[in-house]
């Protein structure tokens, strides 16, 4: 299928990618967004929604966006610590006392925030995706892993689950209700922790390229050990399931389509924008700045974190598990977001990424 949509001219050479991807087969659906100067100047789509190839991918197709979904856990959280006047680097345990249990009692909302915890998976544990409250409390029972503050890892699976805790400690909401009333609403974003039932039409089916896309290496090393427990968390007939799609799971369970995400990175970097109004100037500033930079032990490389975005000095960032990222030059000025249902790997995101740049 030819992508449908419209691209300005200067950004032709985006079109002819993203339509030699689907004519390839490396892509089976997808959308595609970027953002300049205040307007949309791609707004690509192109495959199918659904595994049957019955159900062509639309403009407002939904998709669910693994990590990617962190900034915006992160950013919820930060709304409740900005309204109630709580101070980044308050102990989790200061508002969420069972928390201090095992050696956690000094853990901030800071090391948190920047994947700095030291509890980068959920302990063994017999409850399934589905148990919150008892993997929050596996959590907050749990010794973590190293000293917090002494080593980075992205916490995968559990980022989510301790931001919650954190979210129902203070406004005795969970971290979905949060961002559905205090921020999605008011940014009017189609993003959604928990699609509602009108959403459920609109949402893809994920696809993997090939079983080994879930191999992460041999048993036992950190990413593998990440994404096991919950066991049923790499289950694709789980994820493709109307039970997850109304589910928040506020690590990886956003649901958005693309064009919602580029233009929320678009605004991201504005003092004056819709973002930093919802946060203040101050904790804005903190939102994107360096907090952190070293070696990912789980992602096995080095980057720096903000809170709960990834920086360089060109660009902010979030990518996730199957190929979604989204993210905003901090060299052109554009914004973009790629949103796909086809579980694979970086190489159509590289692709995408170095037509848009050429166009500058």
């Amino acid at each position: 299928m030819q992508p449908r949509g419209t691209v300005e001219p200067r950004f032709d050479r985006v079109r002819e990618v993203f339509a030699e991807l689907l004519d390839s087969g490396q892509e089976t659906g997808a959308g595609l967004s970027v953002w300049f100067e205040g307007r949309r100047v791609v707004d690509l789509h192109g495959g199918w929604a659904d595994t049957a190839r019955t159900r062509p991918w639309q403009s407002d197709t939904l998709v669910h966006t693994f990590s990617v979904s962190k900034p915006f856990a992160a950013l919820a959280t930060l709304v409740v610590l900005a309204r109630n006047d709580i101070a980044l680097d308050t102990p989790v345990a200061d508002l969420w006392p069972d928390y201090a249990a095992a050696g956690k009692a000094a853990t901030t909302l800071r090391q948190v925030l920047s994947h700095q915890a030291g509890q980068p998976t959920f302990p063994a544990t017999t409850a399934g995706l589905f148990d919150d409250e008892e993997l929050r409390a596996a959590l907050a029972a749990a010794p973590p892993e190293w000293e917090p503050g002494t080593a980075i890892a992205e916490h995968a699976l559990t980022y989510g689950h301790l931001l919650d805790g954190v979210v129902r400690a203070v406004t005795g909401r969970s971290l979905g209700a949060v961002w559905r009333d205090d921020v999605a609403g008011p940014l009017r974003m189609d993003a959604h922790f928990g699609v509602p039932e009108s959403g459920l039409a609109r949402v893809a089916d994920l696809e993997p390229a090939a079983p080994e896309s879930w191999r992460f290496g041999s048993d036992g090393n950190p990413v593998d050990r990440a994404l096991s427990v919950p066991s049923d968390a790499r289950e694709v007939w789980v994820l493709n399931s109307e039970r997850w799609r109304r589910a928040e799971f506020p690590a990886i369970g956003l649901h958005a389509r693309a064009d919602a995400l580029a233009r929320f990175f678009a605004d991201l970097p504005s003092p004056d924008g819709p973002v930093a109004a919802l946060l203040g100037r101050e904790l804005h500033k903190e939102f994107l700045a360096p907090q952190v930079s070293g070696r990912d032990l789980f992602l096995g490389y080095d980057l720096t974190w903000t809170l709960g975005l990834q920086r360089s000095d060109t660009e902010i960032a979030m990518g996730g598990l199957g190929g979604c990222v989204a993210w905003v030059s901090l060299r052109h000025g554009y914004s973009c977001a790629y949103l796909t249902r086809y579980l694979s790997g970086p190489h159509r995101m590289m692709a995408l990424e170095e037509a848009i740049e050429s166009a500058f």
